[in-house]
């Protein structure tokens, strides 16, 4: 018997040659399973598709804006006097004439008797002057006084009648002063924090120096004792660029009504819908911009002052264009292009001239027809003349401007 014996290194060797050509065999399996998979030039390539449709496109500016209240107001008290009550609850709502605090009105109160009582003797001294006029006219009538003590006695009775009418004008302004110590909302909106307590002395700068005032010459608080700001109506002021204002211009010289939204930051809901109001007289230098007011009704609410929103501005609507999904325009060599799918399921590049966008949406003011069917997703995998499949997306609804999966 002969026995054969192979050394360890030969033996390994052999294991590692059979290794690589089995591996060798796996890869060359795999890469013709994946060749057979690959869309090659005959197959066609899957895409979603549209189809052009005509109808109105509106036409949009948009821009970030600063919500502000449509009239703000300081509610400071008109005469000097200590703050007895506050009558508002902070970020409560009011109502125009609605009462907001009271001041002490006592000292105002004694102007007041002070005024009449002036009032009262002064018109007594002016009865007893005009009776005497009269009694010197009967006499002068019969010769029995002279002529210059009828002249003397109707100047006392017109100096008589001036003071009457200046203590009727310091009584009236007692009494103005007097009703001042109720200070009520001018508008109505809604109240901020309060800046003042009750028990302080308060009062206008005016009132705290004026002679007529009850505390003349007193310290006192000169803040505000609160806000209120009207939100309903609310404004937003924005800026637009000045290539974009002659579109506006125009628009308002038309007298026409420039419908506004209000967009959340994320540009994901419509907050409320207004118009715009008012355009500033002026463009700013600096920015090449110029601001615009719109007016918004704010009935929910949603709109706060200072709050940042985005704008979109209506500013005309195109009637008739053809609209496409604006990721079925591309950009590149040519320019703008879309790829169209024919009755045999071929693309062809086509240039076109892009139009007004609204959102997902874009007008084709040329190079396009109503009803012609366009590649939306896809593009970069095509060249002219590839044949495609039309497909629907897995998980998306049908979109109206969408065709189906065919």
């Amino acid at each position: 018997m002969l026995f054969i014996f192979q050394s360890p290194m030969r033996y390994s060797s052999s294991l590692c040659i059979a290794g690589f050509v089995s591996l060798a065999i796996l890869l060359s399996y795999h890469q013709a399973h994946a060749a057979e998979k690959k869309p090659g030039a005959n197959q066609p390539i899957p895409v979603t598709a549209a189809t052009a449709q005509q109808q109105s496109m509106p036409v949009w500016i948009e821009a970030q804006g600063t919500v502000l209240p449509l009239n703000y107001v300081n509610v400071m008290p008109r005469v000097a006097s200590l703050l007895k009550s506050v009558n508002f609850r902070e970020g409560q709502s009011v109502k125009a004439g609605q009462l907001l605090a009271t001041l002490d009105p006592e000292p105002y109160q004694v102007l007041l008797d002070q005024a009449k009582a002036q009032t009262m003797r002064d018109q007594a001294q002016l009865d007893g002057a005009q009776a005497d006029l009269q009694r010197y006219e009967t006499l002068l009538a019969q010769d029995s006084i002279s002529e210059q003590q009828a002249v003397d006695q109707r100047a006392t009775v017109a100096q008589l009648k001036g003071t009457v009418a200046a203590d009727k004008a310091a009584q009236n302004n007692a009494q103005m002063q007097l009703g001042w110590t109720r200070i009520t909302s001018p508008l109505s909106g809604i109240v901020g924090l309060r800046q003042v307590s009750a028990g302080n002395i308060v009062g206008t700068a005016g009132a705290i120096g004026g002679g007529n005032s009850a505390l003349s010459g007193t310290a006192a608080n000169t803040m505000p004792i609160v806000t209120v700001a009207e939100i309903q109506p609310i404004a937003a002021l924005f800026p637009i660029a000045q290539t974009e204002l002659p579109a506006v211009l125009e628009r308002m010289h038309e007298n026409a009504t420039l419908f506004a939204e209000a967009w959340d930051q994320r540009r994901s809901a419509v907050i409320d819908k207004g118009k715009v109001i008012a355009i500033d007289n002026q463009i700013n230098s600096s920015t090449g911009t110029a601001m615009l007011k719109a007016e918004f009704p704010n009935a929910r609410r949603m709109l706060f002052p200072n709050q940042f929103v985005n704008i979109r501005l209506l500013v005309n609507t195109v009637k008739g264009a053809v609209v496409v999904p604006t990721s079925a325009i591309a950009t590149g060599a040519p320019g703008s292009y879309v790829y169209v799918i024919d009755s045999n399921n071929k693309v062809a590049l086509r240039k076109v001239v892009a139009g007004a966008t609204d959102r997902d949406y874009t007008a084709v003011m040329s190079g396009l027809k109503a009803g012609e069917r366009v590649v939306t997703d896809g593009l970069d995998r095509l060249r002219d003349g590839s044949q495609v499949q039309v497909v629907q997306p897995e998980g998306q609804a049908a979109h109206p401007h969408r065709e189906q999966g065919s």
